[in-house]
């Protein structure tokens, strides 16, 4: 056996003797009650004595009425009316890195519409060889991808520039989703309407727009677009959902989740950025001064930590703690995360639970021994490119407050002695 696992041997066993000593805290706290058998194990119950549902009960699987509380959920105040909202991925309550698209965020500009896949069109124009129109049917023959990215709106944590607001993960980091997507690659359909006659790709744009009422459109650069850019037609295995962009819709990995722009109904080649609405009025980030930053597509690297925090706490007292989280990075791949119960004074690397994956989710653990006592609870992400997740007066010397997007900053969960945790600001 290596020192290596000698340590992991150590490791385990300690924790093992911490949740024995913890069981038997317990176990003397409840002693009259304890000393009886436990009839949830030594009788048999309800569910045991009759037969179950059959195999068609639900024909499209849905959670059982015991997770009914994991729900994306809204703020009211936030927005006017639903049809141009946002909700909440309910991170603080899943697990691994995947997203259900049942769980998935929503945003929408003008409602969610419903588009038959017979009736879909895609029309690529502009500056190509051969203005192409394709159907559903068509971009099902071309060859196909997968790969696991995650959409964060820009806006998320935009709440808490000037102070802890949101009180859950949920709300102050669940415009976010993690899903495998399958479809085309951009670069495959750009090059069946040829580019002979194009002239410098390194100049040139795609102007991307979406079949709703809103014509919410993007302009993205040529460089990108040949990249990693996805049309894409399934998720997680399955036809997209209309709230998702049903039939068809663009994935931009690691940029914000606007350009991610759904019902993908036109793609235009041009010799340079629309300016439109959606990269003009909203979509900049406005700083101290005044003036506001442009083109600021990437999302820098981030995490959370999810449990415990306000809507995931502590419920099992002193003892064995699993501190769980997630972190990503429109740049690369997760490298380490740190986490700090102290509000940033000192640092434990946390452990992965895998490699992490190009502009994908992370999921981090750290467990310990909890004494009972406050925690000023944080998680630190590293990616591949050498950037560290900074605090929130890191980024406000550059960018003061007037920012809504585009917000990486370190958060804090105070975690008190009962197990209950609230949103607070050490910057």
């Amino acid at each position: 056996m290596t020192a290596d696992n000698d340590k992991k041997g150590a490791s385990r066993r300690a924790f093992l003797k911490g949740a024995v000593a913890a069981g038997s805290a317990v176990a003397g706290a409840g002693m009259a009650r304890a000393a009886e058998p436990d009839p949830l194990i030594t009788e048999v119950q309800e569910w045991a004595s009759g037969l179950g549902e059959g195999v068609d009960a639900t024909p499209y699987g849905l959670p059982i009425q015991f997770e009914s509380d994991v729900v994306r959920r809204n703020v009211e105040w936030l927005t006017a009316d639903t049809i141009s909202s946002i909700n909440f991925t309910p991170i603080h309550a899943l697990d691994g890195t995947i997203t259900p698209q049942g769980c998935a965020f929503e945003r929408h500009h003008s409602g969610a519409i419903e588009l038959k896949k017979e009736d879909y069109r895609l029309m690529i124009n502009g500056l190509v060889d051969k203005p192409m129109i394709f159907t559903y049917a068509d971009l099902e023959r071309f060859p196909r991808e997968n790969h696991v990215y995650f959409c964060e709106c820009a806006a998320n944590t935009g709440m808490e520039w000037a102070g802890a607001q949101l009180n859950g993960a949920q709300f102050t980091h669940g415009m976010i989703h993690n899903m495998e997507y399958s479809g085309v690659s951009l670069r495959t359909l750009l090059t069946e309407a040829g580019m002979e006659t194009t002239g410098d790709l390194s100049d040139k744009w795609v102007y991307v727009e979406g079949a709703d009422a809103s014509s919410n459109g993007r302009s993205i650069p040529m460089d990108k677009a040949l990249d990693d850019v996805l049309v894409a037609f399934k998720a997680n295995g399955e036809a997209l959902r209309k709230e998702h962009g049903y039939p068809v819709r663009l994935v931009v990995p690691g940029w914000e989740g606007n350009m991610w722009v759904k019902w993908l109904r036109r793609i235009e080649v041009m010799d340079g950025p629309v300016e439109s609405r959606e990269e003009t009025s909203k979509y900049t980030d406005t700083l101290a001064d005044g003036t506001s930053r442009k083109w600021t597509w990437v999302m820098d690297a981030k995490s959370v930590v999810t449990s415990p925090s306000p809507q995931s706490p502590i419920t099992h007292g002193p003892g064995p703690l699993v501190i769980t989280g997630l972190a990503w990075s429109g740049q690369g791949a997760i490298t380490r995360v740190d986490v700090s119960t102290d509000g940033g004074k000192n640092w434990t690397q946390a452990r992965l639970a895998a490699e992490g994956q190009t502009k994908a989710l992370s999921r981090f653990y750290l467990e310990i021994d909890w004494d009972g006592s406050e925690m000023l609870l944080q998680s630190r992400a590293h990616d591949e490119t050498g950037y560290v997740q900074p605090t929130k007066d890191q980024l406000r010397e550059i960018r003061g407050e007037n920012s809504i997007y585009h917000n990486n900053c370190i958060q804090t969960w105070w975690v008190k002695e009962n197990g209950e945790a609230e949103n607070v600001e050490v910057s």
